[in-house]
């Protein structure tokens, strides 16, 4: 193991005994005794708008859009991802153009930042002082590793090396972190504990979507593409939707040192950014090149829906609300499907999807190109 990789194992052990991670102990939520009820916000990057749009999830609505150019960083400061201490006192963004992933508080002030080269997604470790960022899919040959940040000071404690070209989604479960590549058919188990780097290769696809094919960066690729992972509420299940092979991989967790491939779900139009229901019982998989959003049974595996309509055009990422009543689907917008109600050209849009009903029930315009987005996961 490096020294780097020793270094950022002894401050992970010291951040854990302390229990500092962002400035709040890890773990301990917006529900205590001392601490008054505060609403859950949503927080959406504009990728195309340099700014962030603050969602109340309660009132369904945009409530402050951070102007990422009033504080200094330029037109294509293109935000991609964000991520939230658990008890939402802090939150995150990573800036691909600008290369640095920024630290901001519940008042939206900046309060850190740290420089890595084309950050792309982002997770905060829900127990430690970490943050897991991957690398922009719109690099072409970015870094082969994933850093850890320190999020308590923004450090940037390490990189590991992956081993594998384009690191792109990227998910947290205890003492393991998962990083897939854009260009093989290859993950990467992360030891937080060790630095230490266990590959896992995937079976081909058996088909191509020509929906992904299509808008694919390079036609020749072969790989499924794995855009984002995403976790069941228990860790038992990590699922990630292959732009190539328009294929919802399932992976069982039971040894999560070695994920093992146990169903293929054929969904097509390009998944992107998939959630878990806070029941676990439900993934929601935006499709963005078939303007749809498939809903899937954990207990068979299967597609029970296709959601679409207004405000679906071209599903990026998904989050449920704390309570699980909402589905909140974020859309680029790129292609102008949507035509916004307001004077803004150009929108992005969050759908509130009814996960009772799996009815459209509200349409948030934000900023264009909306990309990434992240609420407050309910308590496990």
């Amino acid at each position: 193991m490096s020294l780097q990789a020793i270094a950022a194992a002894l401050a992970l052990a010291c951040a854990a005994a302390s229990g500092a991670a962002g400035g709040t102990r890890p773990g301990e939520g917006a529900s205590g005794a001392d601490r008054p009820a505060e609403p859950a916000l949503l927080y959406v990057t504009n990728q195309n708008g340099a700014s962030v749009s603050v969602i109340d999830v309660e009132r369904k609505e945009e409530v402050a859009r951070v102007d990422l150019q009033a504080l200094g960083f330029g037109p294509n400061a293109k935000p991609h991802d964000t991520a939230l201490e658990p008890d939402g006192s802090f939150w995150y963004v990573s800036l691909i153009g600008e290369n640095r992933v920024l630290k901001f508080d519940r008042e939206n002030q900046l309060v850190g930042q740290v420089e890595m080269e084309v950050p792309g997604l982002v997770v905060a470790h829900p127990t430690r002082d970490l943050l897991v960022v991957g690398r922009s899919m719109s690099a072409v040959n970015p870094p082969s590793s994933v850093a850890l940040i320190r999020r308590s000071d923004m450090t940037l404690l390490d990189e590991i090396e992956v081993l594998f070209a384009r690191p792109h989604a990227n998910a947290v479960n205890g003492q393991y972190a998962y990083s897939a590549s854009l260009a093989e058919n290859r993950i990467g188990v992360i030891d937080l504990d060790t630095g230490d780097v266990e590959i896992v290769d995937l079976p081909e696809p058996a088909t191509i979507d020509t929906a992904g094919m299509e808008h694919a960066e390079h036609a020749g690729m072969t790989p499924h593409t794995l855009v984002e992972f995403a976790l069941s509420p228990d860790g038992r299940w990590m699922v990630a939707g292959g732009q190539i092979s328009g294929v919802l991989m399932v992976f069982d967790l039971a040894d999560p040192t070695a994920p093992r491939v146990v169903q293929r779900i054929q969904v097509g139009g390009a998944p992107w950014h998939p959630a878990f229901t806070t029941d676990g019982r439900h993934v929601y998989v935006p499709l963005n090149q078939a303007n749809q959003v498939a809903v899937v049974d954990t207990g068979t595996w299967e597609v029970v829906e296709r959601i679409q309509g207004r405000g679906i055009a071209e599903p990026h990422g998904a989050a449920p609300s704390p309570d699980g009543r909402w589905m909140f689907v974020s859309n680029n917008n790129l292609e102008g499907t949507y035509v916004a109600a307001g004077q803004e050209p150009g929108v992005g849009t969050v759908a509130v999807i009814d996960t009772e009903s799996r009815e459209i029930v509200q349409v948030i315009e934000v900023g264009p190109y909306a990309t990434g987005l992240e609420t407050i996961p309910a308590p496990r």
